[in-house]
């Protein structure tokens, strides 16, 4: 195709995605479609089925999925008993969200409430080892208020 000019970053994606590996693919797609209104855009699978590469798009923000791959090093958060990463989603309505992730198979991580940052705000955790977070924008804060939420925030651990 010669004259063609090739976008480094195509039309649709930003420049950071989140791969995310879970045992049992297909099975995440479909969870993602119905908790988050996810729309599969692609599905790659090799000659055993199991997916090599799909994309999903929640939103604006598209999202790479694929099955565990042990012999490549490809762990998914139940193998490796957690993750440290949390997908955030940023929504109009969080409540409304959460409930029908909650319908859909996802677990409470922590309750929905008003943060001192100025989101209501929820942390799920989804059926393959996943944790999201979930928000909408309620109010803003000023840097003064922000830094004395922050002080005032009792962390454990």
């Amino acid at each position: 195709m010669t004259g063609t000019t090739v976008k480094a970053v195509p039309d649709g994606m930003h420049t950071v995605t989140p791969y995310l590996t879970c045992d049992g693919a297909s099975e995440a797609i479909a969870f993602y479609v119905q908790a988050f209104d996810a729309v599969e855009i692609n599905r790659l699978a090799d000659q055993n089925g199991k997916i090599m590469n799909a994309m999903i798009r929640i939103g604006n923000s598209a999202l790479m999925v694929m099955d565990a791959y042990p012999d490549m090093e490809a762990f998914s958060p139940k193998t490796l008993k957690g993750s440290p990463v949390t997908i955030h989603l940023q929504v109009e309505d969080m409540d409304a969200v959460v409930a029908k992730a909650v319908t859909a198979g996802a677990t409470v991580v922590m309750p929905a409430a008003d943060m001192f940052w100025g989101d209501r705000y929820a942390m799920l955790a989804d059926p393959f080892g996943h944790q999201w977070s979930v928000a909408t924008h309620i109010r803003d804060v000023s840097p003064e208020e922000l830094r004395k939420g922050a002080s005032e925030m009792q962390l454990t651990g």
